[in-house]
């Protein structure tokens, strides 16, 4: 049963990415413009740009040229980026690296945050810890991105000059600089992921708290500490899984605005640049491996629930 279930997770996912790659296709085909003026600029000759067209192969049928394009991610080739032309797959790859260990910083912050916050609200609910923590929450959750990335930079940068205002690395960066570099973002998108996952755990806290199970727990004489932790957290933390992988999918896919606001040149950045130079093959890479990434997120997260939940087991 459970192998089936796994097996129909799997190819839905697949299905999905299928979607996802005819619709960023088609999108991308029906950008306005020449592609060949737009790569090369205005003043360069046409010898130059019908050479590009012939390169991207834009006299082809759009069926043909898709079919190519999926053959191409298929087989990992990536194709070649108009600009430099070097193959997309190195251009991708630091920027992805960058990307990666800003997001591992950045969940090494979210975790803690929101299990602590949300546990704290649980344990001390409907009281002015409880109110005054909410109040909080609600107030990041209203504040968008690049407000607060603005936020952080003037408070510690502008009237606390503690961190740099420019978070740029390279292969010559120390570990020192990383951390410098990595603080002011990993920060706001830890606050920024952790404004929901913290309402919904404090919810799935409070309702399990509220459960016989845990009644018998307290009257057992478990503490309420050990029972918070040891009963309720693993109880609830399963319907947070789909806000988690959400969030895991954001940190790839959604830094663009924190990454450009810090100047830092992960996977969000060279999104945005392959976009403003109309470099169509990157533009295709870069979107497809975010939302392969997303689709892998609430995959795992799925599988996790129908592996942790055995409810989810009997009736899925």
């Amino acid at each position: 049963m459970i192998a089936r279930l796994i097996l129909g997770r799997c190819v839905s996912a697949l299905v999905t990415l299928i979607a996802i790659s005819i619709i960023v296709f088609a999108m991308v085909q029906m950008l306005p413009g020449d592609v060949a003026s737009m790569v090369l600029g205005r003043f360069a000759s046409e010898t130059a740009k019908e050479a590009l067209r012939q390169q991207l192969h834009l006299y082809q049928p759009a069926a043909w040229r898709y079919l190519g394009w999926l053959a191409g991610l298929l087989t990992g080739n990536l194709g070649d980026d108009l600009s430099s032309q070097q193959p997309i797959a190195v251009i991708i790859a630091p920027a992805l690296g960058n990307t990666l260990v800003l997001s591992g910083a950045a969940l090494a912050i979210y975790l803690p945050l929101t299990l602590s916050v949300a546990g704290v609200q649980a344990f001390y609910r409907y009281g002015g810890i409880d109110h005054g923590l909410s109040t909080v929450t609600m107030i990041g959750a209203s504040i968008p991105e690049f407000l607060m990335s603005i936020l952080f930079l003037v408070m510690f940068v502008v009237v606390m000059p503690v961190l740099p205002a420019v978070s740029f690395v390279d292969e010559h960066t120390s570990f020192i600089g990383w951390l410098s570099a990595l603080a002011l973002p990993a920060v706001v998108l830890a606050i920024v992921m952790s404004v929901y996952g913290i309402r919904m755990l404090r919810g799935n806290l409070i309702e399990i708290l509220q459960s016989d199970f845990i009644q018998v727990a307290l009257l057992r004489g478990l503490s309420p500490g050990r029972v918070l932790i040891r009963h309720a957290l693993p109880n609830a933390l399963i319907p947070t899984l789909n806000v988690t992988a959400l969030n895991l999918g954001y940190l790839i896919g959604g830094v663009v605005v924190v990454e450009k606001v810090f100047a830092f040149p992960g996977f969000g950045s060279l999104m945005v640049d392959a976009v403003s130079f109309r470099d169509v093959p990157l533009v295709e890479a870069t979107v497809m491996i975010a939302a392969a990434i997303y689709v892998a997120s609430n995959l795992v997260a799925d599988l996790m629930a129908i592996v942790l939940n055995p409810k989810l087991r009997r009736t899925s």
